[in-house]
């Protein structure tokens, strides 16, 4: 049966069989390894036991110490998630300059984004080449039933027309069937792949203007503990800059 299946199957698409059928796997192994890796890093996430961590950084109200950043690393030593792994690297490397550790996760996340996309590439060929193959197939099949008509003494019938024109449409939306799932696929995956870097790098930034000394990091919060110093800084001063200014207009007015 399944040799007599590959029979019709290659009287159908001809020559082209095999890169299709080339094509074809390829983009489903990749689907299938991207879909595992997404159901794994998504179970991960959504784990509560596994981002308790992340819970009590961001209800944090106490500045970065030895004890408390070891209570922490011990936690996402022992997690495999993309979130851990980078908390992991930041908490060992807590003696470095706040500078160093930026460049440092930037390198990370970087070679975490890549490792994300791997395959991805591959997806977008595949859809590329796939319709060219097909549209190739339709040349090759008018070629095929210009040939038979050529050769034919007699009239035109259906029957002549039909191998050609089956070949030529059967190749394309073969092409198509394989081109639609694997641009899709590559799409939807690089998407998820960005988004998860994107997430893992504010989480991450957070954490380590935690351990450059910033006590209050909470998300919810309106403005970061820096920044509030800053603004009531800027505010004082404009406070001031304005004082000056109205007593310069008032002496100025009375001359």
């Amino acid at each position: 049966m399944p040799v007599t299946d590959f029979s019709t199957l290659q009287t159908q698409l001809g020559v082209l069989t095999w890169p299709l059928l080339l094509c074809a796997f390829l983009a489903l192994m990749i689907c299938l390894e991207r879909s595992a890796l997404f159901l794994h890093q998504t179970l991960l996430s959504i784990w509560p036991k596994k981002q308790a961590w992340i819970k009590a950084l961001r209800q944090s109200s106490s500045a970065a110490t030895t004890e408390n950043v070891s209570v922490l690393l011990a936690q996402t030593s022992a997690q495999q998630d993309l979130l851990a792994r980078g908390a992991t690297l930041l908490l060992k490397q807590v003696h470095q300059p706040k500078v160093l550790r930026e460049e440092l996760l930037s390198l990370w996340l970087n070679k975490q984004q890549r490792d994300l996309q791997a395959g991805l590439k591959v997806l977008q060929v595949i859809g590329i080449i796939s319709p060219l193959l097909g549209l190739l197939g339709t040349v090759l099949g008018l070629i095929d039933m210009f040939a038979q008509l050529g050769q034919s003494q007699g009239p035109v019938t259906p029957a002549q027309l039909s191998a050609g024109l089956g070949l030529a449409m059967n190749t394309t939306a073969a092409g198509l069937i394989i081109a639609v799932p694997a641009i899709t696929a590559a799409h939807l995956f690089g998407i998820w792949a960005q988004g998860q870097c994107l997430r893992a790098g504010h989480v991450l930034n957070q954490l380590n203007l935690w351990l450059a000394g910033i006590e209050d990091i909470s998300i919810d919060s309106n403005q970061y503990q820096a920044f509030s110093k800053v603004s009531s800084n800027s505010r004082s001063s404009s406070t001031e800059q304005k004082s000056a200014f109205n007593a310069h207009t008032q002496i100025e007015s009375q001359t």
